[in-house]
């Protein structure tokens, strides 16, 4: 006796439904607040403009490359001085995310030496560190013994050689200050100033403004992100701010998409007041984007000229009239930390689900093959005409399972490179979410058909082998859990 469409229809509607309230009934519930209306960053004056004035880029300069020995590996460095008599202000770039090399630094490395700093650029370490683990008071002693070396040099002046830090080197840097008073200033250029998760989510909600995706996505990626455990993620850099007693300089855009400048402004100038620092100048600039270029072009019209005379100027220019100053930034929404992830949601237990979920569909034609290769028959009565069919329904059910995996892989890696070059990229977001969402809704329905499909052939008379029972099992329950994973990804969210 078949099952009718219409039982069929109402049986997928209500498990729909019941999946489509697992994600919201399940922590972690993750809605930023707008944030609130700062009258300091309302209007901000304009940069005085002796910081932005000129700078020379066509002096004289020599390039060196050196290797610095910091402990357990050597870092490969390249200094760039200028050839005019005398000692000059120094500067050592620390890198942010990733694998740091020294040729991301060239231009601007180049272009203030030639206006009249040392600059050093070196490699970041790779050993202990990777895309895991990062040990950023690693980092900063690797920062302090790159500065030691350069502040052997005859042309150095060691009372104005400082730690230049962009994005997560604006984590390490602070550390360096804190612990050395060899280090004479600091530049932090698009430091977050809240916790890397923090920073991480918010960004990822501002990409995903951009790209005009649907309010499932962010679902999506916030409980991804909440079930990821690595340790530097919940760091918290203000007790080193606190200790930083040398002038600041900090740098932001106003087209940063990676930061959330507003909260990072606030939280550097409360962190320097508790530990009683008031040399410091924070600087907006117009259309600047992480990097302080403009749409990762050239660098923004002012961003050298600042750096190379705050730099130059010091002491004289540690303690500005105007502590923050330069273009109105404007930040919608509050950085927000996303919540740890359940138990039954963690990476393990996920890693564990998909593997049952593998096991269970692999399990049936294991046994087959052990029964046939041990030389017994299968039995061929009602099989001949009841299994056929929902062997086949169970072989595409596992290719959509397997499918709808890769897919949200691929998505999930989409919007990583589309948080790049965002150019063109929303109907790509809104494409693949479409096939994500049309995958899991057709397992379900191969879920609903191929139970029914198994009531109907049991009704009929039909006795399963033990691997036909252990394929029904292995199926039926593999996509079962793939279906209830789904749904606390929120793949069958409402609205889209």
């Amino acid at each position: 006796m078949q099952v009718g469409r219409g039982v069929l229809s109402v049986a997928a509607g209500l498990i729909l439904v019941a999946l489509a309230t697992v994600g919201y009934a399940l922590p972690p519930p993750f809605d930023p607040p707008p944030l609130s209306v700062d009258p300091v960053f309302q209007t901000l004056p304009a940069q005085p403009p002796a910081e932005i004035r000129p700078i020379s880029t066509t002096g004289q300069i020599v390039t060196q490359d050196i290797t610095v020995d910091v402990g357990d590996t050597t870092l490969e460095a390249t200094i760039r001085a200028p050839l005019t008599p005398g000692r000059h202000p120094a500067l050592v770039f620390v890198q942010g995310a990733g694998p740091g090399v020294r040729g991301e630094f060239t231009t601007q490395a180049e272009l203030l030496a030639r206006a009249g700093i040392v600059t050093l650029v070196y490699d970041k370490r790779t050993v202990r560190y990777d895309f895991r683990n990062r040990d950023f008071g690693l980092l900063a002693d690797d920062a302090l013994r790159v500065l030691a070396r350069l502040r052997t040099r005859a042309d150095v002046d060691p009372a104005r050689i400082g730690l230049w830090g962009v994005s997560e080197g604006s984590w390490v840097v602070p550390i360096a200050a804190a612990k050395s008073d060899a280090v004479g200033f600091t530049v932090l250029v698009s430091a977050p100033n809240v916790s890397p998760m923090r920073q991480v989510t918010w960004a990822m909600g501002e990409q995903l403004d951009r790209l005009h995706a649907p309010s499932g996505v962010r679902e999506l990626v916030t409980r991804a992100m909440s079930a990821v455990h690595m340790n530097f993620l919940r760091y918290d850099g203000l007790p080193a701010l606190r200790g930083i007693r040398q002038p600041v300089l900090a740098l932001y855009g106003t087209r940063d998409p990676s930061i959330p400048f507003v909260e990072s402004s606030r939280a550097l100038t409360r962190a320097l007041a508790e530990g009683g620092n008031a040399d410091y100048t924070i600087r907006y600039l117009e259309g600047a984007d992480h990097g302080m270029r403009i749409h990762g072009g050239p660098f923004a019209p002012g961003y050298l000229e600042t750096l190379s005379n705050w730099v130059k100027g010091l002491p004289g220019t540690a303690r500005p009239p105007v502590h923050i100053a330069g273009a109105t930034p404007v930040q919608r929404y509050e950085a927000s930390e996303v919540p740890a992830a359940p138990w039954y949601a963690g990476g393990a237990v996920l890693g564990f689900t998909l593997c049952l979920a593998a096991v269970g569909y692999v399990v049936g034609p294991v046994a087959e093959m052990v029964v046939r290769l041990r030389g017994r028959q299968l039995p061929a009565e009602a099989n001949a005409l009841i299994w056929p069919p929902i062997r086949r329904r169970f072989r595409r059910m596992a290719w959509t399972g397997l499918g709808l995996l890769v897919s949200v892989l691929a998505f999930i890696t989409l919007l990583v490179l589309f948080s790049v070059n965002q150019a063109g990229a929303w109907p790509a977001v809104l494409a693949g979410w479409l096939v994500i969402r049309i995958l899991a809704v057709l397992m379900l329905l191969q879920e609903v058909t191929s139970v029914a499909a198994v009531v109907s052939g049991l009704r009929e008379g039909w006795q399963p082998s033990r691997p036909q029972r252990a394929a029904i099992a292995g199926v039926l329950g593999s996509t079962g859990l793939l279906l209830v994973a789904a749904a606390y990804y929120s793949l069958f969210a409402f609205p889209w």
